[in-house]
């Protein structure tokens, strides 16, 4: 998952008075990876802990992160036959 905006990050944790500290309490993560996210040296994290920061904030996910499926992911995805007509 690849964080859309640093900045929409930072004035979601003001607007809910969320420190360091307490995002990374509430997502199960360090205080530097939050650092890091809002500082933009990281963009990215597992989907499991983008659900985590975005429910602590109170928002859909896809306020605060795009989707991304990697090909590696694709493995997984069941393609459809098609119909006959």
């Amino acid at each position: 998952m690849r964080l859309r905006s640093p900045d929409t990050l930072r004035a979601l944790m003001a607007q809910y008075d969320f420190s360091l500290g307490r995002l990374a309490r509430y997502a199960d993560c360090s205080k530097g990876f939050i650092s890091h996210l809002l500082a933009g040296r990281r963009a990215s994290c597992t989907p499991q802990l983008a659900e985590r920061i975005a429910e602590a904030l109170h928002v859909p996910l896809e306020v605060l992160f795009e989707v991304r499926v990697s090909t590696s992911d694709m493995s997984d995805v069941k393609r459809k036959k098609p119909v006959a007509a």
